[in-house]
């Protein structure tokens, strides 16, 4: 998995974690896109272990692709019932505090 760890102005931490197959893609179904080309998913590939405790200081995480969401639902972080999907392509936000 990819992550990348954003800081807001206001100090707040934003993390996006994408699964690494699908970084640098764009997936589109109707007027909805998901831009996985952009800088913001742009991060380091990752562990568990690592992607833990990034998710510690995280107020919102932006989740995309097949095993960081599952990932994120097995830590319970995500509840399935809220993740969508485009192309089939799962993604969630969540904000944790």
């Amino acid at each position: 998995m990819i992550i990348k760890v954003h800081k807001t102005q206001e100090g707040r931490v934003v993390l996006s974690i994408c699964d690494k197959e699908i970084l640098g893609k764009k997936f589109e179904e109707g007027n909805l896109q998901l831009d996985l080309s952009s800088s913001f998913y742009a991060g380091e590939e990752s562990g568990e272990n690592k992607i833990r405790l990034e998710l510690r200081d995280a107020n919102i995480v932006n989740i995309v692709g097949e095993k960081s969401v599952n990932f994120c639902v097995k830590l319970g972080i995500v509840d399935v019932k809220t993740v969508g999907k485009i192309k089939g392509i799962p993604h969630v936000q969540v904000v944790l505090n």
